[in-house]
């Protein structure tokens, strides 16, 4: 990368030498370049988001913790605060709904079919099967589960959006042997 080269090339220069002044100007150059492609990338690719969608739904991610992981380079790279500032404001100005949901639904967990929310799973899973039997791509899950919460915090009514109730099996619904027999009534005094 240019810029790489460029700070290498920067300090190798002896302090308070003119060269040095002049490799400094370089790398603020090749910063502002980037800086300046990167913003160009997150205009363009914001705004024909929000021209082509009704409503946008993103995740309010943990920036920080997520930069303390092996992704810290894309992380940081993606400028995914000032992507989202910018949806943000383009979806009032073009009139659409825009909506953060909440970091710690675990959107990637839960079966976007059943709703059961499974174990931790590795980065490196990007597919997985739910013992209901649907299979599920890691990326493709998350979205359904954060348009729906997305859907769920801007209705008005209150309605359940997402996926529907499951009965339980026959086995989980009591969770004692003789609680089936046992009734009680209004005060709260067992009538057998």
């Amino acid at each position: 990368m240019e810029v790489e080269r460029l700070q290498q090339d920067l300090s190798r220069k002896q302090r308070g030498s003119n060269r040095r002044k002049k490799a400094v100007v370089k790398v603020a150059r090749a910063h502002a370049r980037v800086a300046d492609t990167r913003r160009d990338w997150q205009h363009k690719l914001s705004t024909t988001i929000i021209r082509e969608n009704q409503a946008v739904y993103v995740e309010d991610l943990a920036v920080a913790g997520l930069g303390r992981t092996r992704l810290a380079r894309s992380v940081h790279d993606a400028g995914w605060a000032s992507f989202t500032a910018m949806l943000e404001y383009k979806a009032a100005r073009y009139g659409r709904t825009f909506g953060r949901v909440d970091r710690w639904l675990p959107s990637t967990r839960t079966c976007s079919d059943c709703g059961r929310v499974n174990g931790r799973m590795a980065l490196n899973v990007r597919s997985w099967v739910c013992p209901c039997g649907s299979h599920h791509d890691r990326d493709v899950n998350a979205a359904i589960n954060i348009k729906a919460a997305g859907q769920a915090d801007f209705n008005d009514r209150g309605a359940r959006v997402g996926p529907g109730l499951v009965s339980a099996p026959r086995g989980e619904t009591v969770t004692h042997q003789n609680a089936a027999r046992v009734t009680r009534s209004v005060a709260g005094i067992a009538a057998v």
